[in-house]
């Protein structure tokens, strides 16, 4: 199985590089990965203080593990982070985060190249964020005695770990020292299949988005002069072309009464095009607004990255996106601000969706109509939008804490080596 796991790895590699030529994140993919080993050996060579190892496939999963490596740092000041990314999209917006030490794309998993990346970066702990469970690299930590776990994982039935000829797939999961799960049903279908260095400590993007909610707002004039008029706002975060025909009937239908701030999750000129092209002509592009001209459109379009996580506090409603394609993307950032929401069908494997859901804080839409339909009533009662605000407000609030769980822990398996 080594073999199959090890030539699908190659497969996988060669796809990218065929396709870097075309594609601009397998060119960043490819060439963030040129001469790495030797970069990372470079840097790490004269540097003799104890490292501890994080990795997040991407942009997500960096702020999940955002406020662990924050409490790690403070906690062990003498301790250097490591950081590294899978994905072109995570690295290249974090690779200057103050909160780690060192910033790298992680090598691809094969045996030679985990062997080469611990002996340069030799943490003393590695911490893998929600998933990513490479053979090769937790081999390694294992056969060298470096603990390594997983945090804010969340596990279902269908994955290929439970499946009956998933025996490879759970030894990788075997490989850990403990595993840190989001809920309770996580850690149960674990421990039934002989997985038992297994507990529940919650989800670490509770205390990130918590954190964002309650600390002081970054200056953003041109938003306040775009929302000065009272009238309500709608924060659309995350949006993919394929939330635009759900979406678009809303806004053209709203265009007079309402603002839109929209944050799409990727920025190229064709997604812009397809936006602007829902509201012809009321359309302003963030990187174009000025004082004079904000207050003139009615949906303000942020053509760059970062400020998604401040716009929600200008909102009253939220619609987030990627539940119309593969999978719907961050709920909490907008919840920690009381925002009701509403997003497409695909948002089960999230649980932090299905608990919105089921307080009645979050609205799960399948078609167009069904998104109009249930804004209106929602607008229309100002009531329940403030009751659906007080429970989203309570919910994220109940939920954090778990960067105290995991850190308690992580002290308890470093007294214990």
């Amino acid at each position: 199985m080594t073999l199959l796991y090890d030539f699908a790895l190659f497969c996988y590699a060669l796809l990218l590089r065929l396709a870097a030529p075309f594609v601009p994140k397998a060119a960043a993919w490819v060439a963030g990965r040129r001469g790495l080993l030797p970069r990372i050996g470079a840097a790490l060579a004269a540097d003799g203080a104890p490292r501890v190892w994080f990795h997040c496939a991407s942009l997500g999963e960096f702020e999940q593990g955002r406020p662990l490596m924050t409490a790690y740092r403070r906690a062990h000041p003498g301790t250097k982070i490591v950081l590294t990314f899978f994905s072109p999209s995570g690295y290249t917006v974090r690779q200057d985060w103050p909160g780690a030490d060192y910033v790298f794309y992680l090598p691809l998993d094969t045996r030679a190249n985990a062997r080469a990346f611990l002996n340069a970066v030799r943490p003393q702990l590695a911490v893998f964020v929600k998933y990513e469970f490479w053979y090769h690299f937790l081999t390694e930590t294992r056969r060298r005695g470096v603990p390594a776990v997983v945090v804010s994982a969340i596990f279902r039935p269908e994955q290929v770990f439970f499946k009956p000829w998933g025996g490879f797939f759970r030894r990788i999961l075997g490989q850990l020292s403990h595993i840190f799960t989001q809920n309770q049903a996580s850690a149960d279908l674990l421990r039934q299949h002989g997985l038992t260095r297994v507990s529940v400590a919650g989800d670490t993007r509770f205390d990130t988005v918590a954190a964002t909610a309650l600390a002081p707002p970054r200056p953003l004039p041109l938003v306040e002069a775009f929302v000065a008029d009272g009238a309500p706002v709608l924060v659309v975060g995350s949006a993919w072309p394929e939330d635009l025909p759900a979406l678009g009937p809303l806004l053209r239908r709203y265009a007079g009464r309402i603002r839109v701030l929209l944050a799409p999750h990727e920025i190229t000129e064709g997604h812009l095009g397809q936006i602007e092209a829902v509201l012809p002509g009321q359309v302003l592009r963030y990187s174009q607004a000025t004082a004079a001209t904000v207050a003139g459109a009615r949906l303000l379009l942020f053509d760059n990255v970062g400020l998604l996580s401040q716009l929600y506090r200008f909102g009253q409603f939220a619609y987030v996106g990627g539940a119309f394609g593969k999978g719907l993307h961050n709920t909490l950032e907008a919840a920690a601000f009381g925002l009701p929401l509403f997003f497409g069908p695909t948002y089960g494997k999230f649980q932090e969706a299905v608990d919105l859901v089921a307080l009645g804080c979050a609205t799960p839409v399948r078609t167009a109509a069904e998104l109009e339909t249930a804004f209106a009533r929602l607008l229309a009662d100002e009531a329940r939008r403030l009751k659906m605000q007080d429970q989203a407000l309570d919910y994220v609030h109940q939920q954090a804490g778990a960067t105290a769980r995991i850190m308690a822990a992580l002290g308890a398996l470093n007294a214990s080596r």
